[in-house]
């Protein structure tokens, strides 16, 4: 399976607590719920469609414990995500998780890169990392993942965790989709091409 980042982001780069101003309060973020006020059909429609791509869900602890203890309780039959979230096989890594409750759960023990690596030599098509950011960054540097998808919203914030805080290894990316919504989201998706690359600027005639 490829592995892809899922992530919602404001401009400054936080990306903890984007549903809920009590979704994730921790070290004393106070300002979640930041992407609700512009979440249209269009947003909807494209994260459904990314999720349709997932044979698996790739989760760090602190995320899984907040999905296992939302998801099964949502129960609108017409959210177009939450059958989906509850019946894909979970993925978390983690060495201090016992068990998981959300079935169906693995737990991945040991070098998150390494249980990843072995996890993504199962047939599929994606193994999707939503949340947990650490983790995402870990596996980003390590170079095992294939694609980063990212909602930005139209809001700096200041404050909160951040999803690309000080990777270890520069990392390239290309630009392979792009939209924008009516309500101002851009949705961009990313391939990684291994190392960041660099040049010295020699004027715009000499540009790639």
């Amino acid at each position: 399976m490829k592995i892809t980042m899922t992530h919602f982001v404001t401009l400054d780069g936080v990306s903890q607590g984007p549903g809920s101003p009590t979704e994730d309060t921790s070290d004393g973020f106070g300002a979640g719920g930041w992407l609700v006020p512009h979440m249209d059909e269009v947003f909807v429609q494209r994260t459904s469609e990314w999720l349709d791509r997932a044979d698996g869900l790739l989760l760090g602890r602190r995320t899984y414990e907040a999905f296992a203890r939302d998801w099964p309780q949502i129960t609108d039959p017409g959210d177009p995500f939450t059958e989906r979230m509850n019946a894909l096989p979970k993925y978390v890594v983690s060495n201090t998780l016992a068990t998981g409750g959300w079935a169906p759960t693995t737990v991945l023990r040991g070098d998150p890169t390494t249980a990843v690596r072995e996890c993504a030599e199962q047939p599929g098509r994606e193994l999707q990392v939503h949340g947990s950011a650490r983790l995402g960054n870990t596996l980003l540097s390590a170079g095992v993942v294939d694609t980063l998808r990212l909602v930005v919203a139209p809001v700096v914030l200041g404050s909160g965790r951040r999803l690309l805080a000080h990777p270890s290894t520069a990392t390239g990316l290309r630009l392979v989709r792009h939209e924008a919504t009516a309500q101002g989201l851009l949705l961009l998706e990313y391939r990684t091409t291994g190392s960041a690359r660099t040049a010295h600027y020699e004027g715009v005639t000499n540009l790639p």
